[in-house]
């Protein structure tokens, strides 16, 4: 039936065209962007690839609630075309030299009547994509925008499918992606990933939002998709701000294949350089911690006799951190405010008082002399401006006691964070991904830096590669963890990880707490998954934190499993996608930032496979032992077939070619070793 659809939409004409305004090409020449302003005098743009349209003419334009939108009635006032190209290095990432080469094109448009208010459209092409954004100056005309929304279009040219989450719905980004053709797509968060009819492959974003609402997408008449302000709050219009401002950019990766997306830089070159100069403070690392007990229910995070973030139960994490090699401890329900319903209640928690059966200066210290570091934790329970108050006292005690890694929260339904503006003034409400939101975020971040914390978000406001300008923004959730495997209904099915490597993961690091090696939610409940996809995604869902999510007992009970845990690293020098398919397969290499060696997984859906991998990453002239954890003969991600399960080594070369079984909802990861001569 998709197929069929997909045949129809491409027998549709397209859309005619104005006459050629402007035009800027990427460095290689295969990505065309043409603007035009029609016989209203409205802006628009269109993308061509290999000379054939991708994205056909696109409206641009800022829809204000207290003046005329800034749409109509536009003349070209200048224009301007310049060149660039570096190369900067990650503190920390995927890779760690990354190319930032484009061409830009900077168009300045000015009303024809009346106010003659004016503004610049800039258009970055890059060989991987594109990125625009809104530059409105200051003006006599225009002192203070209120932005109810934006009429930025992209009109996907070709049929094609899509797989995306709902936006403007309860569970903020927690759902399982949708798998449809695009034209039934609603209304959908970003990153939103396409598959033309003839194979090209789109992600459409956004990169540095800034004191800005985050961009939902809008599905108005066929392909085309409209940008759609998160809400405002207390202030009525989603953005309210006063010129000179910037909007972030609106971003398009372009790719002959799915691993072409993952391997893009483009939302990180988008970003500005790095603000906090040396960050070497900041040491990726794994970490274990009081947690998948809690979502097991076998332990709570009130008080009671059931808490679990008690002083002997932490020094159990600790020990076995330490002597597994892990830098860090979580504990969460280790504060003040945990008993009772906390969920979307947060105004009874203490960032800076622990509860009575946490001694958090004596394990802070027991910590260190074990190598060890807690990691804080505040969860906010959407109670945002009571956390505010306290968060410089919160930081204060976090530095002070050395814990330099901060897990946040935000549990609350969308729509329903807690702000106020004095004590004694009304609570209102805004949305996680609203403007009010992204400055708050952003604040955290930067009171953290002056303290030398990093800053890990649950429930947070999405990715835009922020992550370069503030290096201490170190990951996030934002996405269906899993602890939707503890007590999700359904849990996350086996197709659910590879979405997120061409989706979710186009955004940014995740904090998804992989490595559950008991494959067992809460009741008994079967997580969908081998034993050796476990491991696995250590490797396909990067972070520079990873955690062992499991519990220490259940570890011992898979001590061959373990291993790739204990030695796989969380820092890479360069990442390679050696093959994959949306929501189907996928198979990464990632070479660690420390040493000579080489690091591969592999995962396929519910469908057993078998992939060719040439290992012409590896280095020339090297032997290696290869370290291979697979699924062993008849394991499935049903039943006890999930812990089938085969650790084997053999010697490779990258003149080799390596054929990987895959079993249903299975995996593999190797460590590759070069060898003395």
């Amino acid at each position: 039936m998709m197929r069929l659809m997909l045949a129809l939409l491409a027998a549709l004409p397209l859309f005619a065209h104005a006459g050629q305004l402007a035009q800027v090409a990427s460095p290689d020449g295969r990505n065309v962007v043409q603007l035009d302003i029609n016989g209203e005098g409205r802006l628009a743009y269109r993308v061509l690839r290999d000379g054939k349209p991708v994205i056909d003419d696109s409206r641009l334009g800022i829809q204000l609630r207290n003046g005329r939108e800034l749409l109509r009635n536009l003349k070209l006032d200048a224009q301007a075309s310049s060149s660039f190209d570096e190369t900067w290095e990650q503190p920390w990432g995927e890779r760690r030299f990354i190319r930032n080469h484009y061409n830009e094109l900077r168009t300045t448009l000015v009303e024809t009547d009346r106010d003659h208010r004016r503004f610049d459209v800039v258009f970055r092409v890059y060989d991987d994509g594109l990125g625009f954004r809104y530059e409105v100056p200051q003006q006599t005309a225009l002192q203070r925008a209120e932005i109810e929304d934006e009429f930025t279009e992209f009109a996907i040219v070709r049929p094609a499918i899509a797989w995306w989450i709902p936006a403007g719905e309860w569970n903020r980004y927690e759902y399982l992606y949708n798998h449809t053709p695009l034209v039934e797509v609603s209304q959908a968060h970003t990153p939103i990933t396409m598959r033309t009819a003839d194979g090209l492959h789109l992600s459409i974003h956004e990169a540095a939002l800034v004191d800005y609402a985050g961009m939902w997408l809008r599905r108005s008449d066929g392909q085309r998709l409209r940008a759609h302000l998160s809400p405002g709050g207390v202030q009525g219009a989603s953005v309210v701000v006063s010129t000179p401002f910037k909007t972030p950019w609106r971003t398009i990766q372009i790719s002959e294949s799915a691993g072409g997306l993952v391997e893009s830089s483009l939302i990180l070159n988008l970003n500005e350089p790095n603000k906090l100069g040396d960050v070497s403070w900041f040491k990726p690392a794994k970490y274990v911690g009081v947690w998948w007990s809690l979502h097991l229910d076998t332990q709570s995070w009130a008080t009671g006799t059931k808490h679990g973030a008690t002083t002997e139960n932490t020094k159990r994490y600790i020990d076995f951190a330490a002597a597994n090699g892990f830098r860090g401890v979580l504990v969460e329900g280790w504060n003040v405010g945990w008993d009772g319903d906390w969920f979307a209640n947060g105004w009874g928690f203490d960032f800076r008082k622990a509860t009575p059966d946490f001694d958090i200066e004596a394990l802070s210290k027991y910590a260190a002399s074990k190598g060890v570091h807690l990691i804080g934790h505040h969860e906010t329970g959407c109670a945002v401006s009571h956390y505010e108050r306290q968060l410089a006292e919160a930081l204060d005690l976090d530095q002070r006691l050395g814990i330099d890694v901060v897990k946040s929260g935000y549990v609350c339904d969308a729509g329903q964070i807690e702000r106020q503006d004095s004590p004694d003034g009304p609570v209102t409400r805004e949305w996680h991904d609203g403007q009010w939101m992204s400055n708050h975020h952003l604040h955290v971040v930067q009171e953290a830096a002056k303290r030398h914390i990093a800053i890990n978000p649950h429930e947070p406001i999405k990715d835009t590669g922020l992550r370069r300008t503030y290096p201490n923004w170190v990951s996030r959730e934002g996405a269906r963890g899993m602890e939707y495997n503890a007590w999700g209904d359904p849990p996350n099915p086996p197709e659910h990880e590879i979405n997120l490597v061409f989706t979710r993961m186009l955004a940014g690091p995740m904090d998804y707490t992989p490595g559950v090696l008991s494959l067992t939610g809460r009741g008994g409940k079967e997580i969908q998954s081998t034993l050796a996809r476990q491991l696995a995604l250590y490797v396909t869902l990067y972070s520079p934190i990873q955690m062992a999510a499991d519990l220490p007992e259940h570890y011992a009970q898979h001590l061959d499993a373990f291993q790739f845990i204990k030695d796989v690293p969380t820092d890479w020098f360069d990442t390679r996608v050696l093959n994959g398919e949306v929501g189907e397969f996928v198979t990464i290499a990632r070479k660690d930032r420390n040493s000579a060696q080489w690091f591969l997984g592999a995962m396929s859906d519910r469908n057993p496979r078998t992939l060719k991998v040439p290992l012409d990453f590896l280095d020339a002239g090297t032997r290696y032992r290869a370290e291979i954890y697979r699924d062993g003969e008849g394991a499935d991600w049903h039943g006890d077939a999930r812990f089938r399960f085969k650790r084997e080594t053999r010697e490779v070369t990258r003149k080799d070619v390596l054929d990987l079984w895959l079993a249903g909802g299975g995996g593999q990861a190797i460590r590759f070793v070069p060898l003395e001569h």
